[in-house]
């Protein structure tokens, strides 16, 4: 795996990674042999809710907004210019 990794190991660091790669793969091994007979499918681990709304038309309240505006200058809010 470090040759395909392009990774340089020790000797020591490789046995290493190989011990905790055994480790890894007993346990997928253990989770293999789990009964899972008349167990439904998990798809999302949350159940998931519309959280959006529909689309509706409203009025702009241009007036209140330009109330809020540091700087205007007839409708319109002026800001500072960038370059």
């Amino acid at each position: 795996m470090a040759w395909l990794t392009r990774i340089d190991l020790t000797d020591k660091e490789a046995r290493e990674i190989s011990r905790q790669l055994s480790r890894i793969l007993d346990y997928f091994s253990k989770i293999d042999r789990v009964e899972t007979k008349g167990v439904e499918p998990l798809y999302h681990a949350v159940e998931i809710q519309r959280v959006t709304r529909s689309d509706e038309p409203r009025p702009f309240p241009a007036e209140e907004i330009l109330k809020a505006a540091p700087s205007k200058k007839g409708r319109y809010i002026k800001a500072p210019k960038i370059v």
